[in-house]
Formats: structure tokens, C-alpha cells, sequence
């Protein structure tokens, strides 16, 4: 598998033709080709997309903690994000113009998804950002865009997410690396991506103009939809330089990275046995040769302590680091862009909101626990023997998992949220913290009178190069002058 190409564009120049040739024509540059395949394209796109996010949404999000340095993620201190999602956006671009060129309708329908899926995370991570006139720079000479209204840059990503549905083909997609070219699991996942966004948007569920809940119990009365962990948007890594797991020898989980204490208890308190493989045992537990399955082998730092606390506990052996699997195996496990299991969850929590019928939103969650053992059963080697169908099985009777009818519905989606941020450890990216933004699940240990963040500063560079844009941007949203990490953007205001 090929992860980049490199295109060789020859031409025999016969001498009497020479003359005939515009001086044009022959000053191309072989490196900088105006015209390709958007397969070429989409491989490139796919490959960037998909990648593990890293650390920082683990210390943000209460998995992991640093003990030489007060780090901004863990302390929730971070000030300004960046906006390089949008050269990711400009390949997008391009691909889609040269599927319009050679009207390849498949490439057309991609990009539209991955147009949806950069934006939707732009926009959360900062809220209003340029969206409707974003990226036309190159081609329209628009070289400081206005920035869209969330709630707008919202109706546009759905509006593109459901024509990508239905113009989508049977034909296959050449150069894709994620479902080999299958149409079908594509539309799968353009439509669980749907869903994701709709409920992304469950404060906003009575806006008039949106129709959240007839829309989302549309798609999923329509379909397709994700049927098993086959059908997961995936990007499996190879032991070849280039295209290695990630994290694969990161040296920054080497010395002064260890689990968070707040993440390992709550896997502790479910005698969940993910801990086993997110984390290694203390070496205290190591040396007192406790077998992996003992659940008291494990502790964390506590995230909001100073840091020196947590490395005097590591220096007396009482931490666990992150399990060595993830930066010594170049393979290690695929990251999952979005699969069956948060897919159940999505509709399960639907299903408690009275989004949907039909469905029981105890089969739904419980199927969603039993793919993420099937996953891990899958992929972590040396672990599968805690991963098995009985394991799962035996999982769902712990008293802190069990979905029984006595719950109430909000403790029903806090178990929901939970499953799902258990799943997420160099999975998930963001998108945990975002959903503890959306839900207030699970609790996040913060210092007192701080909570924790909701977006990032626009970049530095947007004052400099977009200043009349952003500045009103900032006022629409929050008033004159208040960039700040706290004010609350639309999607998060109950109606």
C-alpha cells in the first residue's frame, strides 16, 4: 500500500513539432501538474484524516498527565488553535475539481464528506470560522473571508453531508485506502456521520428551521447504516517507513507521561479490563509480580495536583505509564474515524431523547459495548484472551455498566457517554471532550472555580491577515473584544 505517489509526467518532443509548441507548454513544471486523478488525490486526503490526533484531547479529556511541566491541555490553560485544517481542506478542493473535471461523481460525493468533516471540527473547536467563502483564495481571489454563523456553517455541513448521500454510485473508488473502494460502506458512514452531527446539535433539538429529530430518524428509517464492526471507517497502519501506527516511537510518552488517576479509576470501578491495554502496571506491581488482570496494579496521577506530586508518586513506583504497545508496535491498532460501536451509542442516546422507535436502546448500547471488546479482541495482541464474547458478556452484569429499566433516562445517557469515552483512548481525538461540552458526561476533575474550556482563540495570524472579518466574528458571537477560551458558542446554548 502506497500512502504517497509521486507522478512522472514524460514527453517525447519530436524536433520538428519543437518549433510548432508554445513557449507555455513547454515551461511546465513536472513537480506542480495542474491535472490529475482525484484517486491520487483521495489516497493523500484519507491518509491525513485519519491519523491518531496524539495527547493532547488525553490530557484534556482526563486520561493522561504530565509530571516535569504544568502542561496547558491537562491545566486547561491553552489560549489559541490553529487553522490548519484548511490546507488539509485545499486537497479536498482540488479533488473535487478534478472529479467535476472527468465527472467522477463518487470522487464529488467523498469530498463533500471530508468538506463536512474538517468543517464540523473547525467549528467546534472555535465556533464561527470562514466557511461559504473559506478556500477561494486560488481560484476567486477571495483572500479574506467572512466568517459564517455556526448555526449556518451547521445547515451547510448537513446540506453536503446529504447530497454526498444521494449522489453517491455503486461504481468503486480507485485509491481508496479506508474501504477499498466500496461505495456502499462509504454511504454507511456519510450517513452514521450524519447522525453524529445531528446529535451534536441535541440542544438545538427544537430550532424550527433545522428539524434535528425528523431528519435524524429519517436517515436512520432510510438508510444504509453501519451493520458490524466490518463496516468501520478504519485506516488499518502497515510496518512500512511512512505508514506506521502514529504514535509509533513518540519518545514523549517515554519519561514524564502517565495515566491520569480519575481515568483508571473509573475502568477500575467497572472492572473493565481496557485498562489492561491503555495502561501499564505500576512498577511497584510489576515487581511485586501481580498478574496483568489485577485491577489494583494500576493507578494515575491526579490531574489537578502540581505536577511535582505526581512524579514523587512516580518516582516511588505508584504510576502507571501508557501501556508500551501504542509507541512500539508500528502497527498497533487502526484508528477508527467513526464506527459501528459509537454508531449504536449515537442510537441509543436517540432513542432515550424520543428521537427514534423501534429500537431498543438496551440492545443498542449493549451492542456498542460488545464492539469495542470485539475491536480490541481484533487488534490487541497478547490481550485477546480478556476480550472474548463471554468477557463482554460477563462486562455488561457490573453493576456501574448494567442498562436496567430502574435507571432513569439521564442516567442512561451518562452510561451511554461513559461507554462511549471508555472507548476512545488514542481513538477518539476530540471528540470526547466535545460530547463532555454537549452532555456534562463523564465529570471532568477541575480546580476550583475553573471549569473547562469551550473552543479556542482564533489564530494570531487571523488578527494580522482577516482582521475586519474575525473582529466581527468575535462581537456577533460574544461581544467586542472577547476571544476567549470560555464564552459559549451557539451550539452549546439551550434553545
Amino acid at each position: 500500500m502506497h500512502m504517497k505517489k509521486i507522478f512522472i509526467i514524460g514527453a517525447f518532443l519530436m524536433a520538428g513539432a519543437f518549433s510548432c509548441q508554445k513557449i507555455e507548454e513547454i515551461n511546465i513544471n513536472p513537480n506542480n501538474v495542474s491535472e490529475t486523478h482525484p484517486q491520487y488525490l483521495l489516497t493523500t486526503i484519507e491518509w491525513n484524516a485519519f491519523q491518531v490526533e496524539g495527547a493532547d484531547p488525553l490530557f484534556a479529556s482526563r486520561m493522561i498527565v504530565q509530571s516535569d511541566m504544568e502542561h496547558p491541555m491537562q491545566f486547561y490553560t491553552w489560549d489559541r488553535g490553529d487553522f490548519s485544517a484548511y490546507n488539509e481542506l485545499r486537497n479536498v478542493t482540488k479533488m473535487e475539481q478534478e472529479a467535476k473535471r472527468i465527472e467522477a461523481v463518487n470522487y464529488q460525493a467523498l469530498a463533500k464528506f471530508f468538506r463536512a468533516w474538517y468543517f464540523y471540527n473547525l467549528t467546534l473547536t472555535f465556533g464561527d470560522v470562514p466557511y461559504s467563502e473559506a478556500l477561494k483564495g486560488e481560484y476567486d481571489k477571495v483572500y479574506e473571508p467572512v466568517y459564517d454563523q455556526q448555526k449556518e456553517i451547521f445547515k451547510g455541513i448537513l446540506n453536503e453531508l446529504e447530497e454526498a448521500n444521494n449522489i453517491i454510485t455503486d461504481d468503486l473508488i480507485p485509491g481508496d485506502i479506508i474501504y477499498h473502494g466500496d461505495p456502499l460502506k462509504w454511504k454507511k458512514l456519510i450517513n452514521a456521520f450524519r447522525l453524529r452531527v445531528l446529535l451534536t446539535l441535541s440542544k438545538k433539538e427544537n430550532e424550527p428551521d433545522l428539524n434535528i429529530k425528523s431528519r435524524f430518524a429519517s436517515i436512520v428509517s432510510s438508510g444504509p447504516l453501519m451493520e458490524s464492526v466490518n463496516d468501520d471507517a478504519k485506516l488499518v497502519f502497515i510496518n512500512q517507513v511512512g505508514n506506521r501506527y502514529t504514535e509509533f516511537n513518540n519518545s514523549n510518552y517515554g519519561s514524564n507521561r502517565y495515566m491520569d488517576s480519575t481515568f483508571v479509576r473509573r475502568l477500575q470501578d467497572r472492572k473493565d479490563p481496557r485498562l489492561f491495554i491503555y495502561a501499564a502496571q505500576t512498577k511497584n506491581a510489576k515487581e511485586a509480580g501481580l498478574p496483568i488482570d489485577d485491577f489494583t496494579g494500576y493507578d494515575g496521577g491526579n490531574p489537578i495536583a502540581p505536577y511535582n506530586e505526581v512524579n514523587l508518586k512516580a518516582i516511588a513506583g505508584n504510576v502507571s505509564k501508557v501501556n508500551l504497545r501504542y509507541t512500539t508496535d508500528p502497527v498497533c491498532e487502526p484508528h477508527i474515524l467513526l464506527g459501528y460501536s459509537e454508531l449504536q451509542f449515537i442510537l441509543a442516546e436517540a432513542r432515550i431523547r424520543g428521537w427514534i422507535t423501534g429500537m431498543d436502546a438496551a440492545e443498542l448500547y449493549e451492542n456498542g459495548v460488545k464492539a469495542s471488546f470485539q475491536f480490541y479482541n481484533t487488534y490487541a495482541k497478547g490481550y485477546e484472551s480478556y476480550f472474548t464474547v463471554q468477557a463482554a458478556e460477563d462486562y455488561l452484569q457490573e453493576p456501574l455498566v448494567e442498562f436496567s429499566g430502574s435507571l432513569t433516562n439521564e442516567e442512561k445517557i451518562e452510561r451511554i457517554i461513559t461507554q462511549k469515552y471508555l472507548f476512545s483512548f488514542l481513538q477518539g481525538g476530540w471528540r470526547m471532550y466535545f460530547e463532555h461540552l454537549r452532555t456534562g458526561y463523564p465529570s471532568f476533575a477541575s480546580l476550583p472555580g475553573q471549569t473547562p474550556p469551550t473552543r479556542f482563540m482564533y489564530p494570531e495570524g487571523e488578527y494580522q491577515n482577516n482582521s475586519e472579518n474575525v473582529t466581527a466574528a468575535i462581537t456577533r458571537q460574544f461581544g467586542e473584544g472577547r476571544d476567549n477560551t470560555r464564552e459559549i458558542p451557539w451550539w452549546l446554548k439551550n434553545n
